[in-house]
Order: structure tokens, then C-alpha cells, then sequence
């Protein structure tokens, strides 16, 4: 049976912008051994091609094909919501290029669907606009849920306060399609070409990768490098199949093997 691996980014593979130790062997292992993998990433502000830089800098060589974004989600998901549609961006770069390569129209005006995502570059007045739009009827999406950091100088809000705001002004709750929703999860997966049964997951956060991974019938794997730690694992009524310290610790062959 083939394999392949769903694989998130901060705290996987890099720590803010610093490499973490043995994620570009790992990954140059998989290319090596022609194993498919997607880096699968819930910030849509970056294009692939943003993640594809970013990483080259680390020493890590990948294509655009190798790389999975909410905002690609998002628009693959509009697109099949309502095919040609239109929408009102609360976004940048990686969001608005997907939705309009899914031929979606960005409108300032009566949109089909009022669509958030992460950027720095809001203002009061747009958010004022898309609180009018959905209490006209717009649909409310939201490509991810994160959290703000809720570290001091941090310069972005973080998605989920920006979508708390909306909820609370319109008093409708956001659709959200980034990790862990199977929206995602499975788009990402059809991406790759495999089944549930063939889908590896690596991630460092219990909320998001291996909540999403375990409801999906995914190989999930945490690594400690990033968020999730031992000591909070006992709060979860789930668990991974696999817990490592990092992906450097990763024996492809016995990981194949799971399951």
C-alpha cells in the first residue's frame, strides 16, 4: 500500500523562521524515496510560491505542488459551494489568488459570501462593511481559526479575534474551513491522491493536526517540538499513534509500517 504525509509547518518543520534540527533530511528522505508529502499550512496569506522561498532559505527544496494552504482550501470549497460566486476579502496574497484563480469574483458589493482570512492591513471600515454584508444575507467564512499568540509586540491580532468580532456584531457564526475541519483535511488528502487508510499526519498541535487526523481515520503523529507537550496530552480523550520530539526522530520505514 502506498503512503503519503500531510505535514504542518511552524513548530514541524521550522520555529519562527529557525530550521528545526533534521526536518530537511527528513524531507530531502522523502523526495529520495519518491513518497508523496504536501507541507499543509492554515495561514492563508502565503502562496505556495511564498512557501516555497521561505523554506529554500532553510535549505529545504520543494515546489509549489508540495504545498497545501487554508486559502486554497477556502476556494476549492466556494467553488463547489457555488461555482463563479463572489466574495468580500478580509485578506492578502495566498486568499485572494486562490479565490480567483477558482474564478470567484472580488466585490465590494452584495457578495455571495464575505470571506476572512489572515492579514495585516484591516481597518475598522472593512470590518464595519462585512458586518453590513452578512446581516444582509452574505455567508461568513473564515479559512482558519487560529488563535492570536497572545504575545506581547505581536503585530497580528490573530484570525480567530477577528472572526469573534463579526460573530459578535452579526450574530452569525463563521464557517470555518481550515485544520482541523475535514474540509480541509480531506481536500488536502484528494490533493495527494490517497486514501484515509494511505494518509500520514505530523503535526505539533493536538487541536488541530491530530484532532483532525484521528476524526478523519488518518496515521497521526505529534511532534513535541512546537505546541502540544507531554504533560498536556493527559487533556485529551484522543491520542496519536505516534509521539516523537521531532521529525528528526522519524524511522520511515516503521512509520510506513503503522497501522
Amino acid at each position: 500500500m502506498k503512503k503519503g504525509f500531510l505535514i504542518d509547518m511552524d513548530g514541524v518543520i521550522y520555529g519562527n523562521d529557525t530550521l528545526i534540527p533534521g526536518a530537511d533530511k527528513f524531507i530531502a528522505e522523502l523526495q529520495k524515496k519518491k513518497i508523496p508529502f504536501l507541507f499543509m499550512t492554515n495561514n492563508s496569506q502565503r502562496t505556495p510560491l511564498d512557501t516555497v522561498n521561505k523554506v529554500a532559505k532553510m535549505g529545504i527544496k520543494i515546489k509549489e505542488e508540495n504545498v497545501y494552504t487554508s486559502a486554497m482550501a477556502t476556494a476549492f470549497f466556494l467553488s463547489f459551494m457555488q461555482p463563479n460566486g463572489s466574495a468580500y476579502v478580509l485578506g492578502e496574497g495566498g486568499l485572494i489568488t486562490s479565490l480567483a484563480q477558482n474564478g470567484y469574483n472580488l466585490v465590494n458589493h452584495n457578495p455571495d459570501f464575505v470571506v476572512v482570512g489572515e492579514g495585516r492591513n484591516f481597518t475598522l471600515e472593512m470590518v464595519n462593511n462585512a458586518v453590513d454584508m452578512i446581516l444582509s444575507g452574505s455567508k461568513f467564512i473564515a479559512t482558519n481559526l487560529d488563535p492570536s499568540p497572545k504575545k506581547k509586540g505581536w503585530s497580528n491580532l490573530g484570525i480567530k479575534a477577528i472572526v469573534k468580532m463579526i460573530e459578535e456584531a452579526t450574530g452569525k457564526k463563521a464557517f470555518s474551513v481550515g485544520k482541523p475541519s475535514p474540509v480541509m483535511m480531506r481536500a488536502a488528502r484528494k490533493y495527494l491522491g490517497l486514501e484515509a487508510s494511505e494518509t500520514i499526519i505530523i503535526g505539533d498541535t493536538m487541536d488541530t493536526d491530530i484532532l483532525g487526523g484521528v476524526q478523519l481515520g488518518y496515521t497521526t503523529i505529534l511532534t513535541l517540538s512546537g505546541v502540544s507537550s507531554k504533560e498536556n496530552l493527559i487533556d485529551y480523550a484522543f491520542k496519536p499513534d505516534l509521539i516523537i520530539n521531532s521529525v528528526a526522530d522519524i524511522e520511515l520505514e516503521k512509520v510506513l509500517a503503522l497501522k
